[in-house]
């Protein structure tokens, strides 16, 4: 026995049992293997193809699992990987096809390359905290996969780890992880839920391309960088939010993403990349910010419900066919006073930024000072009317919850002037408040070379039927939750009223 452990766990310099289909002692086969505490290392093969192999149990003195150990296992039902294992070698489980579970400990700061590779009736899968690194291909094509969890101690998930994972609906990465790795859930079109959390700072180059179950993503705040095809054919992806951390977006990245119906684009972004957002045939408007220098070529080709676009006063260059075939387009406004120039692939000048989208019955708004410049000039000069920009500031738009005003408006880069009247009607008792009274809000929006916008109004009430006014959290709602609103409107506001 003694001897027939030392060839089985590769103590030899010659391994017999190398693509051997079934393991006998003497006469027996054996289909459920216990290994003896004296062994320290499973050596590289040293099961590999054993397909009679049922179940495997690993002792604690075993502190790593070497390539492809139990390669091809196909019958292999149950194996318990021990809190001793610090690595485990590449393909070591790789093709065991019946294998329902399995639990990674958080001793194995080391996964390799395709470790659980087509496992295809894996179930059940169980990352434990303290694992440090997940191998490319480690899950591969690991149909049964239902959910995962990544823990926070990953620090990237690695190049097509859970490629083709077709079973997988519901991932959560929990927070601590960095990168989410080329391919890394490419073609898991079953995937409906995903949890990114703020200390992911790169998506890389086809992530989730092809998931087109995946409804909905929350881009998280950090996020520096989008890769390459990150979600192309997400085909029900309906909206998303890109922070404004992300300073890269690379090509195809949400390419026909059919459902997409909105998208927000961050303000720190240089350059929309060629054909980003081809085929977003739900996409109905555009704004790309001041930022942005060029729009690469088809970014918004066939892009046919869209029907308004915005473009910032930074564009400098727009190359070929970025908003072709855009049949339903009306309305664009580009505030560059210099006229976009026109490239093709190469780099020489060409006219064909908006063919077969309409522009012949489409207003194109300018800067004052521009109008003939782009009269001047091809594509420009082919849209029905050449107007002058607005140089009034958009209406803002104003929220209140939480205690906590908050402004938006259509015009970049601009400041709010607004007061606060609160009527509130005391109780009988002299230290309590009723908070039943209303809030009325008015702001406007100005910015340096624009006229003030209209005024707008938000009228709230507090109280019961209204706001949440427990501002302080501690379950009632008194004086010093009146006084928590008033303190952080009194931060926000230049001017506030309070009348009892």
């Amino acid at each position: 026995i003694v001897a027939w452990c030392k060839i089985a766990f590769g103590e030899s310099a010659s391994n017999p049992l190398y693509y051997a289909e079934h393991l006998y002692l003497g006469e027996e086969e054996i289909t459920d293997l216990v290994i003896p505490n004296s062994v320290t290392s499973i050596g590289n093969y040293a099961f590999r193809s054993c397909e009679g192999l049922t179940s495997v149990t690993i002792p604690s003195s075993v502190t790593s699992i070497g390539i492809g150990a139990f390669w091809e296992c196909s019958g292999l039902t149950s194996v318990t990987i021990p809190g001793s294992v610090t690595s485990i070698g590449n393909y070591a489980f790789s093709d065991c096809s019946k294998l329902p579970s399995v639990t990674i400990p958080g001793s194995v700061t080391s996964m390799g390359e395709s470790a659980f590779k087509a496992c295809i009736n894996l179930s059940s899968l169980t990352l434990q905290e303290g694992l440090s690194s997940i191998g490319k291909t480690a899950f591969f094509s690991c149909n049964g996969l239902a959910s995962v969890t990544i823990p926070s101690s990953v620090d990237t998930i690695a190049t097509q780890a859970f490629e083709l994972c077709e079973g997988l609906t519901s991932v959560t990465i929990k927070d601590g992880v960095k990168n989410i790795g080329p391919s890394a859930f490419w073609y898991c079109r079953n995937l409906t839920s995903i949890t990114i959390p703020n200390s992911v700072t790169s998506i890389e180059e086809s992530a989730f391309e092809g998931c087109s179950k995946l409804p909905s993503v929350t881009i998280p705040v950090g996020l520096k960088s989008i890769g390459n095809r990150a979600f192309m054919y997400c085909n029900n992806l309906t909206s998303i939010t890109i922070p404004n951390s992300v300073t890269t977006i690379g090509e195809y990245a949400f390419m026909g993403c059919s459902k997409l119906a909105s998208v927000t684009i961050p303000v720190g972004l240089k350059s929309i990349e060629e054909r980003t957002f081809r085929e977003c045939s739900s996409l109905a408007s555009i704004k790309i910010p001041d930022g942005v220098k060029s729009i690469g070529r088809e970014a918004f080709l066939k892009c046919s419900s869209l029907s308004t676009v915005t473009i910032g006063s930074g564009v400098e260059t727009i190359f070929q066919e970025a908003f072709a075939y855009c049949p339903k387009l009306t309305t664009v406004s580009c505030y560059a006073e210099e006229v976009p120039r026109m490239k093709d692939w190469a780099g020489n000048s060409c006219t064909t930024a908006f063919d077969d989208s309409n522009i012949e019955s489409a207003t194109l708004y300018v800067p004052k000072v521009s109008i003939n410049a782009y009269k001047a000039v091809e594509p420009w000069k082919s849209f029905e009317s050449i107007l002058a920009l607005s140089d009034k500031c958009a209406t803002p738009t104003i929220t209140f919850k939480d205690g906590e005003l908050e402004f938006s408006c259509e015009t970049e880069g601009v400041e709010y002037v607004f007061d606060v009247t609160a009527n509130v009607a005391k109780t009988e008792d002299s230290n309590r408040f009723s908070l039943t009274g209303t809030c009325i809000v008015t702001a406007y929006a100005k910015k340096a070379g624009f006229d003030n916008s209209d005024e707008a109004t938000l009228e709230f009430t507090l109280g019961k039927g209204g706001e949440d006014c427990d501002v302080n959290g501690d379950g009632t709602v008194d004086v010093a939750d009146i006084a928590a609103v008033i303190s952080k409107m009194a931060a926000q506001s230049r001017g506030l009223k309070i009348e009892d």
